[in-house]
């Protein structure tokens, strides 16, 4: 007869939970940011608003973003028109597409991962879903499942409103399920839309701005499992995983879900508050392992903005190519919330191989995951790349 302590073992994986495959997945409607102001205030009837457009364009001229991918086209405007007016009950208008066109989004993703990684389907055992828009019973998670023809018993978990640092946290429920049930394979999906944000400008709401130029539309899937078979191709292995809220930071990111949609509100302390506390947690994330030099790491960022990738390049001293991947990412798809991580981990993988790297890490053995989002809240896991 075995004891509960021999049960629990072979319920357990005997490796480090590992990334087996990445896929993401845009709108089709690429939009120009250099052409976005003209294009914004026209569609949303501001363009008497004079001023107020001449500092979106400077806003957007330093967001560092070249293109974004958006859901809203001008057609699906002027068929849903509450959306372009600022402060105007429309979260049922919203919800309409949110609801529909996230998990659809989510599969194109979700397919591409599950290709690159060559197993079937039935194979996946667990599901994570994590987006800030479209709440709705059933959620985004059941929807995929249907959509994607998975197992009914696949477990799942929903996540709405965790905003930008979804991405880490997502990885590293990931990591625990895959590390706590043997030959579990987690189906890991960041999907995210601009609808549930997007309105007219307002004098009275500057910050507001600062959203409308950054956000963009796009999902990210990751399949996670440790012990890897023969036929499968690891990545990175999720070495541990930590979650914390930056002292003095209550109220620095908040965002309110309300009749007109999500509404942010950011203080301009975000960058220094988070370049003046990274230290610690990389050194706490390190220490074990004896790293302390950070240039000889590699580096996966969520880029809230280029003020954050600035001060946090200036105050650790890191080398220009370290950022690379984040500031690609950034300048080809805006911020999208909690997939951006994993589209700079798509990123650094392909760019790694193509170089003929030794490694995915840029080939570098170790690394870093940064997510950063309300609280201020900061996920941070220590990555160890796999040779390529």
């Amino acid at each position: 007869m075995l004891t509960v302590g021999q049960v629990r073992k072979e319920q357990r994986a005997e490796g480090p939970a590992t990334v087996l495959a990445i896929g993401t997945a845009a709108p089709s409607n690429c939009v120009d940011q250099s052409t976005y102001p003209d294009y914004y205030f026209r569609v949303t009837n501001s363009e008497h608003k004079t001023e107020l457009k001449e500092k979106f364009k400077r806003i957007c001229e330093k967001s560092m973003v070249k293109k974004r991918y958006m859901y809203l086209t001008e057609e699906v405007l002027k068929e849903n028109p509450i959306l372009c007016e600022n402060m105007a009950p429309s979260l049922d208008a919203r919800q309409d597409i949110m609801v529909v066109e996230i998990p659809k989004l989510g599969k194109e993703a979700a397919l591409k991962a599950i290709k690159e990684w060559g197993q079937p389907k039935s194979n996946i055992t667990h599901l994570v879903f994590s987006t800030t828009g479209g709440v709705d019973m059933p959620g985004a998670d059941y929807q995929l499942t249907k959509l994607l023809g998975l197992s009914p018993s696949v477990k799942r978990l929903m996540m709405y409103q965790q905003g930008c640092f979804a991405g880490g946290t997502v990885l590293r429920l990931a990591k625990d399920f895959a590390e706590n049930n043997k030959n579990a394979r987690v189906l890991v999906v960041c999907s995210e839309m601009s609808v549930i944000n997007f309105r007219g400008p307002n004098e009275s709401h500057p910050d507001g701005l600062v959203g409308q130029a950054l956000f963009g539309d796009g999902a990210a899937a990751v399949i996670v499992g440790a012990d890897p078979l023969p036929v499968e191709n690891p990545l990175f292995e999720l070495v541990t995983a930590a979650q914390t809220i930056l002292p003095e930071s209550d109220g620095a990111i908040v965002g309110h879900l309300r009749e007109v949609g999500l509404t942010f509100h950011l203080i301009r302390d975000v960058p220094r508050l988070i370049s003046i506390n990274i230290e610690k947690a990389l050194e706490e994330a390190f220490q074990p392992f004896g790293i302390s030099d950070w240039n000889s790491i590699f580096w996966i960022t969520h880029p809230g903005g280029p003020a954050i990738l600035d001060q946090v390049e200036a105050k650790l001293g890191l080398k220009e190519e370290k950022l690379r991947a984040t500031r690609q990412v950034l300048s080809d798809y805006g911020n999208l919330s909690g997939a951006t991580v994993l589209f700079i981990m798509d990123e650094m993988r392909r760019k790694s191989k193509e170089a003929g790297l030794k490694t995915t890490g840029e080939g570098l053995e170790w690394g870093v995951l940064f997510g950063f989002g309300p609280g201020i809240t900061v996920e941070t896991l220590v990555l160890h790349s796999v040779a390529v």
